[in-house]
Protein backbone atom coordinates (compact mmCIF):
# COMPACT_ATOMS: atom_id res chain seq x y z
CA UNK A 1 0.00 0.00 0.00
CA UNK A 2 1.31 3.11 -0.98
CA UNK A 3 -1.76 5.65 -0.47
CA UNK A 4 -4.28 5.41 2.33
CA UNK A 5 -7.70 6.82 1.17
CA UNK A 6 -10.42 7.94 3.88
CA UNK A 7 -14.51 8.57 2.47
CA UNK A 8 -18.07 8.53 4.13
CA UNK A 9 -19.11 5.74 5.61
CA UNK A 10 -20.75 2.71 3.06
CA UNK A 11 -19.96 4.75 -0.02
CA UNK A 12 -16.68 2.75 -0.19
CA UNK A 13 -17.20 0.53 -3.45
CA UNK A 14 -18.17 3.57 -4.86
CA UNK A 15 -15.01 5.58 -3.52
CA UNK A 16 -13.32 1.93 -5.23
CA UNK A 17 -14.71 2.66 -8.51
CA UNK A 18 -13.86 6.37 -8.35
CA UNK A 19 -10.09 5.82 -7.18
CA UNK A 20 -9.91 3.19 -10.01
CA UNK A 21 -10.98 5.28 -12.59
CA UNK A 22 -8.97 8.44 -11.31
CA UNK A 23 -5.39 6.38 -11.62
CA UNK A 24 -6.44 4.84 -14.61
CA UNK A 25 -6.38 8.06 -15.75
CA UNK A 26 -3.12 8.96 -14.20
CA UNK A 27 -0.88 5.81 -16.32
CA UNK A 28 -1.93 3.16 -13.48
CA UNK A 29 -4.32 0.37 -15.01
CA UNK A 30 -3.56 -2.09 -12.43
CA UNK A 31 -3.36 -0.31 -8.96
CA UNK A 32 -4.50 -2.88 -6.31
CA UNK A 33 -7.21 -1.30 -3.76
CA UNK A 34 -8.25 -2.63 -0.62
CA UNK A 35 -11.75 -1.85 0.91
CA UNK A 36 -10.35 -2.51 4.99
CA UNK A 37 -12.31 -4.05 7.49
CA UNK A 38 -12.46 -0.06 9.24
CA UNK A 39 -15.14 1.91 7.65
CA UNK A 40 -14.51 4.29 5.44
CA UNK A 41 -10.81 3.21 5.30
CA UNK A 42 -9.23 2.08 1.35
CA UNK A 43 -5.68 1.16 0.63
CA UNK A 44 -4.12 1.35 -2.50
CA UNK A 45 -1.06 -0.20 -4.28
CA UNK A 46 0.33 1.84 -7.11
CA UNK A 47 3.34 1.76 -9.58
CA UNK A 48 2.71 6.15 -9.75
CA UNK A 49 4.53 7.75 -7.09
CA UNK A 50 2.21 8.88 -4.20
CA UNK A 51 2.69 12.09 -3.66
CA UNK A 52 2.34 12.90 -7.65
CA UNK A 53 -0.87 11.43 -7.79
CA UNK A 54 -1.85 13.69 -4.73
CA UNK A 55 -0.67 16.56 -6.78
CA UNK A 56 -2.11 15.39 -9.99
CA UNK A 57 -5.72 14.84 -8.22
CA UNK A 58 -5.75 18.54 -6.34
CA UNK A 59 -5.31 19.91 -9.90
CA UNK A 60 -8.14 17.79 -11.02
CA UNK A 61 -10.32 19.34 -7.91
CA UNK A 62 -9.28 22.73 -8.68
CA UNK A 63 -9.73 22.61 -12.45
CA UNK A 64 -13.13 20.27 -12.11
CA UNK A 65 -14.26 20.62 -8.44
CA UNK A 66 -16.90 17.63 -8.99
CA UNK A 67 -14.86 15.12 -10.71
CA UNK A 68 -13.67 13.87 -6.95
CA UNK A 69 -16.89 12.60 -5.35
CA UNK A 70 -16.26 10.07 -3.22
CA UNK A 71 -12.66 10.07 -1.91
CA UNK A 72 -12.08 12.62 1.34
CA UNK A 73 -8.47 12.62 1.83
CA UNK A 74 -5.73 10.92 0.47
CA UNK A 75 -2.51 10.25 2.12
CA UNK A 76 0.79 9.06 0.43
CA UNK A 77 2.52 6.65 2.40
CA UNK A 78 6.13 5.95 1.96
CA UNK A 79 7.40 2.70 3.52
CA UNK A 80 5.27 0.24 5.42
CA UNK A 81 6.37 -1.71 8.78
CA UNK A 82 4.62 -3.79 11.20
CA UNK A 83 2.96 -1.91 14.11
CA UNK A 84 5.17 -2.04 16.57
CA UNK A 85 6.86 0.93 18.13
CA UNK A 86 10.55 -0.40 17.45
CA UNK A 87 9.95 -0.65 13.97
CA UNK A 88 8.00 2.40 13.20
CA UNK A 89 10.90 3.88 15.56
CA UNK A 90 14.08 2.28 13.00
CA UNK A 91 12.02 3.17 9.56
CA UNK A 92 11.94 7.26 10.89
CA UNK A 93 15.16 6.89 11.62
CA UNK A 94 15.99 5.66 8.34
CA UNK A 95 14.21 8.14 6.41
CA UNK A 96 14.38 11.21 8.52
CA UNK A 97 17.34 12.03 6.06
CA UNK A 98 14.36 13.74 3.96
CA UNK A 99 14.25 16.56 6.75
CA UNK A 100 16.67 19.15 6.00
CA UNK A 101 18.91 20.74 8.61
CA UNK A 102 17.07 24.03 8.68
CA UNK A 103 13.15 22.39 8.50
CA UNK A 104 10.97 22.34 11.30
CA UNK A 105 8.90 19.16 11.73
CA UNK A 106 5.79 17.71 13.98
CA UNK A 107 4.94 14.51 14.23
CA UNK A 108 1.22 12.97 13.24
CA UNK A 109 -0.36 9.77 13.98
CA UNK A 110 -3.55 8.58 12.88
CA UNK A 111 -4.54 5.20 14.53
CA UNK A 112 -6.93 3.04 13.97
CA UNK A 113 -7.50 -0.52 15.89
CA UNK A 114 -4.55 0.00 17.84
CA UNK A 115 -3.70 0.33 21.31
CA UNK A 116 -0.23 1.46 20.96
CA UNK A 117 0.77 4.45 22.82
CA UNK A 118 0.43 7.57 20.93
CA UNK A 119 2.94 9.58 23.76
CA UNK A 120 5.83 6.85 23.62
CA UNK A 121 5.67 6.83 19.83
CA UNK A 122 6.16 10.88 19.37
CA UNK A 123 9.17 10.47 22.74
CA UNK A 124 10.56 7.43 20.58
CA UNK A 125 11.15 9.31 17.11
CA UNK A 126 11.45 13.07 18.68
CA UNK A 127 14.92 11.41 19.99
CA UNK A 128 15.56 10.40 16.86
CA UNK A 129 15.70 13.68 15.19
CA UNK A 130 17.48 16.05 15.83
CA UNK A 131 15.79 19.53 14.05
CA UNK A 132 13.61 21.53 16.00
CA UNK A 133 9.70 20.90 16.28
CA UNK A 134 6.66 23.35 15.06
CA UNK A 135 3.35 22.47 16.00
CA UNK A 136 1.75 25.12 13.87
CA UNK A 137 4.05 25.31 10.80
CA UNK A 138 6.20 22.48 10.66
CA UNK A 139 8.04 22.45 6.98
CA UNK A 140 7.57 18.32 7.38
CA UNK A 141 4.89 16.19 8.63
CA UNK A 142 6.22 12.78 10.00
CA UNK A 143 2.85 11.23 9.67
CA UNK A 144 2.40 7.31 10.99
CA UNK A 145 -0.65 6.15 9.88
CA UNK A 146 -1.45 2.85 11.95
CA UNK A 147 -3.77 0.83 10.66
CA UNK A 148 -4.01 -2.33 13.05
CA UNK A 149 -1.42 -4.44 12.57
CA UNK A 150 0.49 -2.49 9.61
CA UNK A 151 1.59 0.90 10.15
CA UNK A 152 2.25 3.74 6.94
CA UNK A 153 4.98 6.11 7.12
CA UNK A 154 5.69 9.44 5.13
CA UNK A 155 7.86 12.21 5.67
CA UNK A 156 5.35 15.31 3.88
CA UNK A 157 4.82 18.57 3.12
CA UNK A 158 1.63 19.81 4.21
CA UNK A 159 1.10 20.16 0.77
CA UNK A 160 1.12 16.37 0.03
CA UNK A 161 -1.81 15.60 1.86
CA UNK A 162 -4.97 16.05 -0.33
CA UNK A 163 -7.96 16.90 1.73
CA UNK A 164 -10.41 17.04 -1.09
CA UNK A 165 -12.88 19.41 0.87
CA UNK A 166 -10.25 21.73 2.03
CA UNK A 167 -9.04 22.22 -2.14
CA UNK A 168 -12.56 22.23 -2.84
CA UNK A 169 -13.57 25.10 0.02
CA UNK A 170 -9.77 26.80 -1.80
CA UNK A 171 -11.67 27.27 -4.69
CA UNK A 172 -14.49 29.56 -3.57
CA UNK A 173 -12.02 31.83 -1.44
Amino acid sequence: MNLIITCARHLEPETEEELMSILDDLGDSEPKITITNMSGILTAETKLDPIEIVKKIKEMVLDEPWSVRYCLRIIPIQKIVESQIDEIEKAVSEMSKQILDDETYRISIEKRNSDLSSKEIITKIANQIKNKVSLEFPDRIVLIEILGNKTGISILKKSDVLSIEKTKRSISE
